[in-house]
This record gives structure tokens, sequence and C-alpha cells, in this order.
């Protein structure tokens, strides 16, 4: 893909889909949902328009793809926003119609689970935004992180280059949906790192692709969205894991099976997200948490070191499963400048 085509911005005022590809969850957990809703309105100054899927729980992968087929169609709609993840995307990806959504082109933004979708996009030649969600970044509880805000912000109504900043802070801990008490503050935060280098002594520009390494396996399995090998030379990866914690051995022989297929030598470099270190069920302390940070960058690192040993990796990026939350350009452009340290994306 040598042109991608950038669809469209909305402005103040105009109407953006907001569904549920994934999982209905907003029916389960008004809370979050309709808090990001207002934040669209309110803060963003868009209207939101909801599908007969968004709200329901167990539809169909056909009623899903209805809905999203409904709104690239409309002539109305000028973006289209993934309330929240799942687990089962990938089974809407053969009811999708190419040639409408080609003939359509529109914004989409979401993440985790909607990296099927995006990468289906990108086969179109459509950029589209891997992140924020109306459930989690635009739901948070208390206010958005105003790096959150100010990325998405600039992805969702400008175009033009948009340098990623490192965050001073981070957050990985969550507070019950269910329960309206978590919603009257923000989220404990406490000190980020930054980004961590490897071999960052080039200048490195590409086309992104990637998304939530667990989905991306998904796919390369079912062999869907995903193109052969040498299509992604040049280009720029991206990776991040989710709240379901994968282990770092997990991480390490999914990147090596990738290695194996040929995929990881076609990338000069890897974008690779601060890795989500605490869940419900693995309730860890900052230093646990801490540990599996630092075991899954020894993973990724183990993989690339044998599959890519030339590749420039940027860790603990602010993309995907993490507080706050960057936007990153699916088939957009993407410069990674090792000597002086900063990432600049397309939007």
């Amino acid at each position: 893909m040598t042109d991608p085509i950038y669809p469209t911005k909305p402005r103040p005022g105009d109407r953006v889909a907001v569904l549920s590809p994934a999982s209905g969850l907003p029916g389960l957990f008004p809370l979050p949902y309709e808090l990001g809703l207002r934040r669209l309105h309110e803060e963003f100054g868009l209207k939101t328009v909801e599908y007969p899927t968004t709200r329901k729980m167990g539809a169909t992968p056909q009623e899903r793809a209805e809905d999203i087929h409904a709104a690239f169609a409309d002539p109305d709609i000028k973006a289209v926003i993934a309330s929240i993840g799942g687990d089962d995307q990938i089974t809407v990806l053969p009811h999708l119609d190419h040639d409408l959504l080609r003939a359509n082109p529109k914004p989409f933004f979401g993440y985790s689970d909607n990296t099927n979708l995006l990468l289906f996009l990108r086969n179109l030649g459509i950029v589209s935004y891997h992140g924020s969600s109306v459930m989690v970044e635009l739901g948070r509880p208390g206010a958005m992180h105003p790096s959150t805000a100010d990325s998405l912000r600039a992805a969702l109504l400008t175009s033009g280059a948009y340098a990623l900043t490192p965050s001073s802070t981070c957050g990985d801990v969550n507070r019950p949906w269910e329960d309206p008490h978590t919603f009257e503050s923000e989220p404990e935060m406490e000190p980020a790192d930054g980004w961590f280098w490897h071999n960052g002594d080039r200048v490195v520009e590409g086309l992104g692709w990637g998304g939530n390494l667990e989905i991306l396996s998904w796919l390369l399995m079912a062999d869907r969205a995903v193109l052969p090998v040498d299509a992604y030379a040049g280009d720029v990866l991206f990776l991040e894991t989710s709240e379901e914690m994968p282990r770092a051995d997990e991480v390490y022989r999914i990147l090596r099976n990738m290695g194996e297929r040929g995929l990881l030598r076609q990338f000069p470099a890897l974008l690779m997200g601060r890795a989500k270190s605490w869940s419900f069920e693995n309730r860890f302390n900052a230093e646990e948490r801490a540990h599996y940070r630092r075991r899954q960058r020894e993973a990724v690192l183990r993989a690339v070191q044998q599959y890519a040993p030339d590749m420039m990796v940027v860790f603990d990026v602010d993309l995907g499963h993490t507080d706050p939350q960057l936007v990153i350009p699916v088939g957009g452009r993407i410069q990674v400048d090792g000597p002086s340290r900063r990432i600049v994306v397309t939007y």
C-alpha cells in the first residue's frame, strides 16, 4: 500500500457512529458508556448515532456486519468509533462487503479486538486509527487523561503530522464499572519510566501495521486480513498486549512464529506498547507490575534478536491497553527518529 487513503475527518456538529463490532458491553455497563457519549458531545462537539447492536450482547456476526455497512454507507456519518473490544470480531470479517467499505471510506477508531477491522480496512487502502474506545478512554473516570484527549482530538478532528510524547505518569489499576463511586475521581497514576530505545541509531519512516498481539496471532492462524509477508516490507510495526496479560513466554512464542513466517524481518522498526500489568484476575502490586513489564520487554527482545536483529524497537510507548493512550494510524505514516528520540505520526 503506497498511497494510503486518509478519509475526511468530521467537524464539530457532525454525526458519528458508535458501534459494537466486537461486544455489546454498553448494554451491561451503561455508566462508562454514557459518560463517553457525553464527552463526545460536550468536549468534541459531535453528535453520536447508535445502531441495533451497539448495546446488544450476543449479536450475531451478520448483525454486527450489517451495522458496520449501515454506518459506512450513510453519507451523514462522518466517522465510526467502537464502543469497546471483545474476543470474536474475527467472525465478522467474512460478512463484510469489501466494495461497500472501499467506496465509502471513513475514519474508524478502536483497538483490542477491533484490530480485526482496523487491518481489514488497511487492506482496502483506508487509514484507520488504533485507539480511543467510547467506554474506556472517553469513559475514563473523573476526566479524560489530557494526553489521551489531545491525541484523540488531533486524530479525530484534524489532519497532518502529530508528535507522540511519552507521559510522565501512567495508570494500570481499574475500578469496577458497576459502582457509581468509580466515576467520582480519576484513576490512581504512578511515575512512568519513559520510552526504552533499542537500536535507536537511525530514522525509519513507513506505514503503520499491527495492533493487539493476541488478536493478531488469531488473524495469522485463520489467515484473515493478513497479506503476503513482503507486502509489509519497510513498514513500521506496532504491537501491544491486553488485560488478559499473556505470559512472557507466550509473547515470545507468538513473535517467534511471526519470525518463522518471515514477518518480523520486514519491519525496520517496532513500537511496543506499555504492557497492561494489572487486571481483576491479576491484582499485581507495583513491584509485580514492573517485573511483568520487564519480562515482556525481555521476551520481545529475544525474538527480535533472533529474527530481526537490526530492527529498531521503542518499548513502553503509550499505545493500546494503557493510560494515557496515544492514537496510532493503521496504514498511515509513522516516522521513528532514533537519534532525536522522536516518533511522529500522520493523522
